[in-house]
């Protein structure tokens, strides 16, 4: 039910529910951006890839702070700042190559051709890209909030 307040010989009108849905809506747009942004980074195909772990299952969205406007897009690997800050002598695959495993058997991997240290920065601010999570944000959340 929306609260009529006087102010300065105005009549304001506060709609509670409207409110609450817009900020559900935030918190909506925010998740689908740290999604679009992680979907993103990985078809730039930016990652180092040596298993593929980095950018696979070990590439992830922590939503748990979302409602309190905070996303994180995590690598739970124990190499990952490693590889991030201080590649120094690493080989990005950036071609297809094989390996063997101890049985002998010939395993493919497909590599990432733009693979580089710091792939994250295109998308911060100053880089080539940091207007998209600002666009993606308010794409999701004129969609969500029904703007």
């Amino acid at each position: 039910m929306p609260k009529e307040v006087l102010f300065m010989g105005f009549k304001l009108i506060i709609n509670k529910q409207f409110i609450k849905k817009l900020d559900t809506a935030a918190v909506a747009a925010l998740e689908q951006t740290a999604g679009a942004l992680h979907t993103k980074i990985v078809q730039a195909q930016v990652v180092p890839r040596d298993t593929g772990r980095l950018q696979g299952e070990s590439f992830a969205i922590d939503k748990s702070n979302s409602k309190y406007g905070k996303v994180s897009l995590v690598h739970s690997t124990p190499y990952a700042r490693r590889v991030y800050f201080n590649p120094d002598g690493m080989r990005f695959h950036r071609e297809k190559w094989t390996t063997k495993d101890r049985n002998g058997k010939v395993h493919e991997h497909d590599g990432n051709p733009n693979a580089k240290d710091h792939w994250f920065d295109d998308w911060l601010p100053g880089g080539e890209k940091a207007d998209f999570c600002m666009k993606a944000f308010k794409k999701y959340y004129k969609m969500n909030g029904g703007l």
